[in-house]
C-alpha cells in the first residue's frame, strides 16, 4: 500500500462541524476504492493485516459531569484511530454537553476514520417527562431510534464492529476493545464496576422481560467466578461483531413484531438478540472500567453529578483512576472550607501517593484542606521519644497482639496532638481532622453541612464527632434527639475522620496524655468514659469529653487487613522504646473490616436503589 493511499485512509476531515445539521467527514467508500486502487487489495507480503474497522456510537444528554472522562477514556483506547468511525448525537440538553462535544470533536479532526455528528439545541425536554432523569415513553422511543441510527450508520460504513458506550461508562482499561474482539462473540460487554453492587448486566430475566434474581449475579460482580459468561441482557457498554450474519436480524427500533416486554431500549435489544438466535456474553476477566449508579427518576442533574464525583473518588482508591480528556476544558474547582474554620489533612511526607490521592479527592469535592506533615514514628529513636516527654501508660498492651506501643502509634498520637494544639492556639471553634487513608461516602458535603446546621439548631453541647470509626461492641447506641443521623458514641476505634471543637481540643490537651501515652484511638474512648479498661481510665480522672458519631458513617478506611493494598504505619513498625523489636504483624484486629458492614459493599455504604439497578 502506497504512502498516498495510507494518507487517504487516515484522512478524517470534519465538514460543517459547527453547524446544527449532521456533520460529515470524508466518505469512506471513496477512500476504500482509492486505497484498493493504489495498493492492490491487501497488505504487502510479510505485513500483518489491518485491524478490523469499528464504529463508535456516542449518545449524550446532560452529560457534562461525566463526558470529559468518557471521551478521555475513548481517545486513550489502544486501537488505531484511523480504523474507528464516530457516530455522535446530542439533544434535549440543559447543560454544557453540546459545547464539550464540539470542542472534543474539533480536536479529534483528522485523527479518526470518519466522524458524523448531530447536535440539536431544542427542545430541552420531552413533552411527557417529569424531569431530566425521568425515562418517559417518548424518551425511550427516541433513544431506540437513535441507537438504530447508529447501527444503520455502522452497517452503511461496512464497519466490522460497533461499540456502544453510555456517557456514564468510563473504559479506563485501554485494552478493552482489543480484548473484547479476541473473545470472538457476536455481542459481548465488559463488566463495569460501580460504587455499589450495580453493574451493566443481568444474570436472569423472566418470560415477561423483567429482572430475575439468580445465584450467579454476586459471584460474577464480585469476581468470585471469572470468565466470559452467557447472560440475557447487557447495557451501557457492549460490542457487536457485525461480520457475523445473525446480526443482520438485530435491531433497536422498531421492536420485534412479537415483542411484548417492557418498552425500554436495553430490553428491546435483549429481546432482539434472543429472536435472532444471538447469545449475549459478559466478560469480567479484566477490570475494564466504571459505571455511575443512576439516580432515581425524581432526582436532579446535581444528584447525578454528586454520584459521579463519588465514582471518581472510588476509582482513585481502587484504581485505575479516571482521567479527563486533555482536549476538553474543565473549569477550575472552587475550593472552600465548607463552613469550618479549618480542615486538617494529616499525611506522612514519605507517603506521597496517599497525599496525592487525598488532595485530588478533596479537590473533586471542592474542599480546601491544610496539609499537616505527620510525625514519622519510624524516624524517631528511643532517645528522641523520651526528649519529647513521651512515656508509656503503665500497664498498656495491645488487646489483640499483646505487644506494647509501637513507634508508629507514637507518631500518630503526636500528629493528632499537634493538630489539637493548633486548634486551641488559633482559636478554631470547629474543625475537621482527616487522616490520609480515607474513603469518602456520597453526599459528604451536604451531609456535613446539614449536620452542623442541626447541631446549631439543637444547641447540642459537643466536643468531638466521629465521621468514620469502628464500633468495638455491638450494643445499640442512643440516637440524639433533634439531630438527624447522630448517635452517642460507644467504645470505638480509628481516628481517620472527625469533627472537633476548640473546647474538645482543649480537654484533650489538658489531660496531658503524652506522659502516659497509648494509641490515640484508645485514648479518645477513655476521655468520653466508654473505654472498658478501668486500669487505664484511672490515669485520666477527668473524662467528660462529649463525643458523638454520625450514622451512617461518612468515611471508611481505604483498605482493611487482609486486602491486597492494605498497609499500616502504626501496626507495622517497631516497639516504642526498642529499635530492634519489629512489629511486622499483618493480622491486625483493629483494621479488620467491621462485620456490620460486610454485605453492604466494599466501603460499607448503604445500597441505593435505582431504576436499572440489580437489586
Amino acid at each position: 500500500m502506497s504512502a498516498a493511499a495510507v494518507a487517504l485512509l487516515v484522512r478524517c476531515a470534519l465538514l460543517g462541524l459547527l453547524g446544527s445539521a449532521w456533520g460529515v467527514s470524508s466518505a469512506p467508500e471513496e477512500e476504500e476504492k482509492a486505497a484498493a486502487g493504489a495498493g492492490g487489495g491487501g497488505p504487502p507480503a510479510g505485513q500483518p493485516p489491518e485491524l478490523p474497522t469499528v464504529a463508535l456510537a456516542i449518545l449524550a444528554r446532560n452529560a457534562q459531569h461525566s463526558l470529559p472522562y468518557h471521551l478521555g477514556a475513548l481517545e486513550r483506547l489502544d486501537y488505531p484511530k484511523e480504523r474507528i468511525s464516530i457516530w455522535c448525537v446530542t439533544d434535549h440538553n440543559v447543560d454544557n454537553t453540546t459545547e464539550i462535544l464540539r470542542e472534543w470533536l474539533t480536536a479529534m479532526e483528522g485523527h479518526y476514520r470518519h466522524i458524523e455528528w448531530r447536535a440539536e439545541d431544542e427542545p430541552s425536554s420531552y413533552a411527557d417527562e417529569l424531569g431530566p432523569k425521568h425515562w418517559s415513553h417518548e424518551r425511550f422511543e427516541h433513544v431506540m431510534r437513535l441507537k438504530q441510527g447508529a447501527l444503520n450508520f455502522a452497517r452503511a460504513e461496512r464497519a466490522d464492529y460497533i461499540l456502544f458506550t453510555d456517557t456514564d461508562s468510563i473504559l479506563t482499561n485501554n485494552q478493552t476493545l482489543k480484548f473484547l474482539m479476541a473473545q470472538n462473540k457476536t455481542v459481548i460487554a465488559p463488566m463495569l464496576d460501580s460504587q455499589t453492587y450495580y453493574s451493566n448486566f443481568w444474570c436472569g430475566i423472566t418470560p415477561q422481560g423483567y429482572y430475575r434474581r439468580t445465584a450467579d449475579y454476586f459471584p460474577t460482580k464480585n469476581r468470585q467466578r471469572v470468565g466470559c459468561f452467557p447472560v440475557p441482557m447487557v447495557f451501557a457498554a457492549f460490542l457487536i461483531d457485525l461480520r457475523k450474519g445473525e446480526t443482520a436480524k438485530m435491531a433497536f427500533y422498531p421492536p420485534h413484531p412479537s415483542y411484548t416486554w417492557p418498552f425500554d431500549d436495553i430490553i428491546v435489544f435483549a429481546y432482539s438478540c434472543q429472536a435472532a438466535g444471538v447469545q449475549i456474553y459478559l466478560s469480567n476477566q479484566e477490570h475494564f472500567g466504571y459505571i455511575n449508579v443512576p439516580v432515581k427518576s425524581h432526582q436532579t442533574l446535581e444528584d447525578e453529578s454528586i454520584n459521579f464525583v463519588h465514582l471518581i473518588l472510588e476509582a482513585m482508591v481502587d484504581g485505575p483512576p479516571m482521567t479527563p480528556s486533555k482536549h476538553v476544558y474543565l473549569p477550575p474547582k472552587r475550593l472552600s472550607k465548607i463552613g469550618f474554620d479549618e480542615i486538617f489533612l494529616i499525611n506522612l511526607a514519605r507517603r506521597s501517593d496517599r497525599r496525592h490521592r487525598m488532595l485530588s479527592a478533596l479537590s473533586e469535592l471542592e474542599i480546601d484542606p491544610l496539609l499537616v506533615n505527620a510525625v514519622d514514628g519510624s524516624a524517631l529513636n528511643s532517645s528522641d521519644i523520651k526528649k519529647l516527654g513521651v512515656d508509656l501508660l503503665p500497664g498498656y498492651y495491645d488487646p489483640f497482639s499483646g505487644r506494647t506501643l509501637t513507634k508508629g502509634e507514637v507518631g500518630c498520637f503526636l500528629s493528632h496532638h499537634y493538630v489539637w494544639k493548633e486548634i486551641v492556639e488559633r482559636g478554631l471553634d470547629k474543625s475537621v481532622v482527616l487522616e490520609d487513608d480515607v474513603r469518602f461516602q456520597p453526599y459528604l458535603k451536604k451531609r456535613l453541612l446539614r449536620l452542623m446546621d442541626d447541631l446549631e439548631r439543637a444547641q447540642l453541647d459537643w466536643d468531638l464527632i466521629y465521621l468514620g470509626r469502628k464500633q468495638v461492641n455491638s450494643e445499640d447506641e442512643e440516637p440524639v434527639e433533634d439531630v438527624r443521623n447522630l448517635v452517642v458514641a460507644e467504645y470505638s476505634y480509628w481516628t481517620l475522620a472527625y469533627v472537633i471543637s476548640r473546647q474538645g481540643a482543649q480537654k484533650l490537651i489538658d489531660a496531658q496524655p503524652l506522659s502516659k501515652i497509648l494509641p490515640v484511638d484508645e485514648f479518645l474512648p477513655i476521655m468520653y468514659d466508654k473505654h472498658p479498661n478501668w486500669d487505664y481510665k484511672k490515669y485520666f480522672p477527668t473524662r467528660d469529653l462529649q463525643v458523638y458519631s454520625v450514622r451512617p458513617l461518612l468515611a471508611y478506611p481505604t483498605h482493611y487487613t487482609g486486602e491486597a493494598k492494605w498497609m499500616s504505619d502504626t501496626e507495622t513498625s517497631t516497639i516504642w522504646d526498642d529499635d530492634s523489636h519489629k512489629t511486622e504483624w499483618s493480622g491486625s484486629q483493629k483494621t479488620l473490616k467491621d462485620a456490620r458492614t460486610i454485605g453492604s459493599g466494599t466501603t460499607g455504604h448503604s445500597f441505593r436503589s435505582a431504576s436499572r439497578d440489580e437489586l
